[in-house]
């Protein structure tokens, strides 16, 4: 099985393709911003869940963050879960600077 995954700027999402169908897959959608870009929420269909569509789409969008010099903020799960289990691509998490306090 091969998985195709492509950035979709205008709907703010990566999406997954298998075998080079017309069937999106799996999405991640996120929130970019001109210093990070933050994964909101992921979805595989049932039907491709445990195929790898999921680490295809975190591998392909952490990348293409790497390639733009962009930091990560994992809000979503499923990209914080993966992130954690591979230490190579943990250099990417944004970290805040901010020196404020309660």
């Amino acid at each position: 099985m091969t998985v195709e995954v492509s950035d979709v700027p205008e709907a703010k999402r990566y999406e997954a393709r298998v075998d080079g169908g017309s069937e999106v897959a799996g999405v991640a959608e996120y929130i970019r911003t001109a210093e990070l870009v933050a994964f909101v929420h992921t979805e595989v269909g049932p039907e491709y869940e445990g195929r790898g569509v999921g680490s295809a789409l975190v591998r392909t969008a952490l990348d293409e963050a790497r390639a733009a010099r962009l930091r990560v903020l994992a809000t979503c799960p499923f990209f914080a879960g993966w992130i954690a289990r591979h230490a190579e691509y943990q250099d990417l998490l944004y970290q805040s600077r901010s020196q404020v306090s309660d």
